[in-house]
């Protein structure tokens, strides 16, 4: 049995079918859909994706009728029994419940938005993007009244993407972070590139400021400025839904997600956790770490799935790369940040290099810079962030494979990439990062 019919639920019970030809495989999931992409929604909502449904790959009735799986939507798992090995479901409709007996279970129960409080009498509406029917409200919303103004509370991935897509719409959008910089996982020069593309494209920041209070439609900041919205939309992250698991007396590890073993179980031998609510390892650390996205979903579901069919393959730590798009900007990263190679007393050095993205007569090329993290003494590399016009995304990819292969700065001058002028160098970008690392035989140097 499957709790968790979006991402993760969908894709571990494939892959269970997959492995599992004769199982059977029921999925309980508390959506009016299955199988979202949930990364889509603010694209929706700035009509970059033109119908809500296009985000929904899969249905019920495509699961039973080619892959044999029954998937229950609109149902609720309210207890875990684990002695008698059932799981107390409830239809959210009906009312009606039943038990249903499992030999494995799987937990994939996501996360939910977490939602600001606002002191005052606000007379406006306040938004959060976690399911699907929150994207219908506020797309439904936003058609219905055509709003001028709108404030994004967060300036995570969300946030951002909402305050672009906002203003792809023509509304006037303030953000409002409490951190002093957008994207605070990234380093701060990074952050301040994205900013100044936000300011250029009317976002008006509002950074280290926490809302004061709402009235009416008229929002008051910790700093006594004041100004009018039509709508909130909060993105302040996620909280795990971890309850069903707490009741059940599942083991939560520090990170406030389900602790899990290299094969995704819990401390209950025939239950596993994945996605959002599932908490994983750091490549680098080995310590307890939750990413909430896509990627580790999916390739958690792919362990889970594997070692309940007698597979043996390990989820080997996580290194948290991540892209977003914003306005004429793209940023990526992947592995430890500045602040975080601080926080774990690692030592670095760092190097940054400033190209175009490809041949710079070719039309089309774009500015590019890329920032990487390395250890000075093995000289392997820790992290690495990338913020351009043009070619972010394959520089980060790059570089997340090479810490996965263990590979060093001297390597990446090494690595052959495929060169054209309208792809990239003679010397990639990439190679260039691994040569500024190096100074003459027998040196080497930070770079700055």
């Amino acid at each position: 049995m499957v709790i968790g019919a979006v991402a993760g639920g969908a894709t571990v019970s494939s892959q269970l079918r997959r492995f599992l030809p004769d199982a059977n495989i029921t999925v309980i999931g508390k959506d009016s859909r299955m199988g979202f992409a949930t990364c889509g929604m603010p694209y929706v909502l700035g009509g970059l994706v033109e119908s809500m449904d296009s985000l929904v790959s899969v249905t019920p009735e495509l699961f039973r009728d080619k892959k044999s799986i029954d998937v229950r939507l609109r149902h609720e798992a309210t207890e875990i029994d684990r002695p008698g090995k059932k799981v107390i479901v409830r239809d959210l409709d009906s009312g009606e419940t039943e038990a249903l007996p499992y030999d494995k279970l799987v937990l994939s129960p996501g996360g939910s938005a977490r939602t600001p409080e606002i002191p005052g009498s606000p007379s406006i509406p306040v938004f959060t993007l976690r399911h699907f029917d929150d994207m219908a409200e506020f797309e439904n919303y936003l058609e219905r009244t055509h709003p001028q103004r709108g404030l994004v509370i967060g300036g995570g991935f969300i946030g951002v993407e909402l305050a672009e897509n906002f203003r792809q719409l023509g509304i006037h959008t303030e953000l409002v972070e409490h951190h002093g910089r957008i994207m605070p996982i990234s380093d701060p020069d990074m952050s301040g590139l994205l900013e100044q593309e936000m300011k250029e494209n009317g976002v008006v920041l509002h950074l280290g400021r926490e809302v004061r209070s709402v009235t009416g439609d008229r929002v008051c900041l910790d700093d006594g400025s004041e100004f009018r919205a039509d709508f909130i939309a909060a993105a302040v992250g996620l909280v795990p839904n971890t309850e069903l698991a707490e009741e059940a007396g599942l083991t939560i590890g520090p990170t406030g997600g389900i602790a899990t073993d290299p094969f995704m179980r819990t401390s209950d031998p025939d239950i596993y956790a994945i996605g959002d609510a599932a908490e994983g390892r750091d490549w680098f650390t080995g310590k307890p770490k939750r990413v909430p996205l896509a990627w580790s979903t999916h390739r958690e579901a792919f362990i889970a799935a594997n070692h309940i069919a007698g597979g043996n393959t390990e989820m080997d730590g996580l290194l948290g790369t991540s892209i977003t798009k914003l306005f004429s900007l793209t940023a990526g990263m992947t592995g430890m940040s500045e602040q975080m190679l601080k926080e774990e007393n690692m030592a670095f050095k760092t190097i940054i290099h400033e190209s175009r993205s490809n041949a710079g007569y070719f039309p089309g090329n774009g500015k590019l810079r890329l920032k990487i993290h390395y250890d000075p003494d093995t000289r392997l590399i820790l992290g690495a962030q990338a913020v351009g016009e043009k070619g972010a995304d394959k520089r980060i990819d790059i570089i997340a494979t090479a810490i996965r292969g263990r590979m060093t700065m001297d390597d990446l001058a090494a690595i052959e990439i495929a060169y054209s002028p309208a792809y990239s160098s003679p010397k990639d970008p990439v190679n260039m990062a691994g040569y500024k690392s190096m100074d003459r035989p027998g040196n080497r140097t930070d770079g700055k």
